[in-house]
């Protein structure tokens, strides 16, 4: 969650509410089961990471002196690193999610780009796990999870192409014109 609220903050300085706010609203159903401190700990330990600064700034009467966090260049260097990452073997679906969503509102990044560069790294693999199961001999016992692995792999392409089809940009227009 880390690197989705530094680039959250990317976009703009802002403060702890909005943050959570676009993350619930980002992640849908899954941000519902948010803890409302998660956001402000995170804001915490980015702090005193030096890759955000905050300071107080008017509000409303009745929330006086909120805090207003923005970028650090270490934060704006991590971000941009978090961009260019492929997460796998492990990878975490919403984070993910988060990143071509952050990436296309700050306009950071294209979001076709990112799955792009994913899937060429799930491509890589597959490729070794295949190459790696066929080398196996039969009746191996780590044949079995080298095809849970493929499997996998195959499951996170298949993802992949759905989150290329809902940010290609004439899905966009298609979603544009449903709209009007």
């Amino acid at each position: 969650m880390q690197d989705a609220v530094l680039a959250m903050l990317a976009k703009e300085p802002s403060h702890g509410y909005d943050l959570r706010a676009r993350l619930r609203r980002s992640l849908g159903p899954l941000g519902e089961s948010m803890n409302p401190g998660q956001v402000y700990v995170t804001l915490t330990r980015l702090e005193k990471a030096g890759l955000i600064v905050s300071e107080r700034a008017s509000g409303l009467p009745e929330r006086p002196e909120r805090k207003v966090y923005a970028l650090t260049p270490a934060g704006q260097e991590r971000v941009a690193v978090w961009l260019t990452e492929v997460g796998w073997p492990k990878p975490d679906l919403a984070e993910f999610h988060l990143k071509l969503v952050v990436a296309a509102a700050a306009r950071l990044a294209d979001p076709v780009e990112l799955v792009a560069a994913q899937r060429r790294e799930l491509l890589r693999r597959l490729r070794e796990a295949q190459h790696a199961a066929l080398a196996e001999p039969e009746g191996s016992a780590a044949v079995l999870l080298l095809e849970g692995v493929v499997l996998r792999l195959q499951a996170d392409l298949r993802w992949l192409e759905a989150c290329e089809r809902a940010w290609s940009p004439v899905s966009a227009v298609d979603d544009e014109a449903e709209d009007a």
